[in-house]
């Protein structure tokens, strides 16, 4: 179960209060899954060998859980089946903007992200598990689960899913244009935004691919 404050909002705690920009900070449950749900990239943060790791991998989010899978030989994954789980932490970023100030000290970025701290378990219950992959696929690219041939015995064997519920939970944005000094005003240097949006090309299709198979909608729609 997640903790939550008054009004749907997580609830702060010691590890999700941000010691600086304060203000940015944000524990509402809409703004947690808007960021989430716009993308499919984490980064998995965990302690191996008394010290620190960070992986970059694939998740999704169903309700109040996120999912991550990998192989069956990942150590962190075999670890979240211990009887303690795997204390992690999961961050998720989205890069909006570069913002150039009229000094170099106040140049920044406009982002929005997410941090995750909690304790991490195997999925073991098959019916959950495929729950899970199915999402991950979807996560990144919506519809494709029901497009492709499911995960076969063999490569169930393989693959590892860890869940993390959605319980210590925070989110940081900022938004808006350089804060220059007002000193700085009238300085010869351009200030202000540029925009960074994620783009996607034209489908390649695989050199093997059966001539005549068209693009799929759901990948056109990207």
């Amino acid at each position: 179960m997640s903790a939550t404050a008054p009004g749907g909002a997580y609830a702060p705690t010691p590890r999700t209060v941000p010691a600086r920009g304060r203000k940015r900070a944000s524990y509402d449950r809409e703004v947690v899954h808007a960021i989430l749900d716009d993308g499919f990239l984490c980064h998995l943060g965990f302690v191996r060998d008394g010290a620190p790791v960070v992986l970059p991998t694939l998740y999704a989010r169903v309700g109040e859980r996120l999912y991550v899978h990998g192989s069956t030989g990942s150590r962190p994954l075999r670890s979240a089946g211990g009887d303690g789980g795997l204390p992690v932490c999961l961050t998720v970023t989205h890069l909006d903007g570069l913002v150039l100030a009229r000094s170099a000290f106040h140049h920044s970025v406009n982002y929005r992200s997410v941090v995750v701290h909690g304790t991490a378990r195997q999925v073991t219950d098959p019916a959950e598990r495929a729950v899970a992959l199915d999402a991950i696929v979807d996560q990144a690219v919506p519809g494709r689960s029901a497009d492709s041939r499911p995960a076969d015995a063999k490569e169930l064997a393989a693959t590892a899913v860890i869940a993390l519920d959605l319980a210590e939970v925070s989110a940081k944005v900022r938004t808006g244009g350089p804060v220059d000094d007002p000193g700085d005003l009238e300085l010869p240097h351009w200030s202000g935004v540029v925009p960074v949006r994620r783009a996607y090309g034209a489908p390649v299709p695989a050199d093997d691919l059966a001539p005549g198979v068209p693009v799929p909608g759901y990948l056109a729609a990207l």
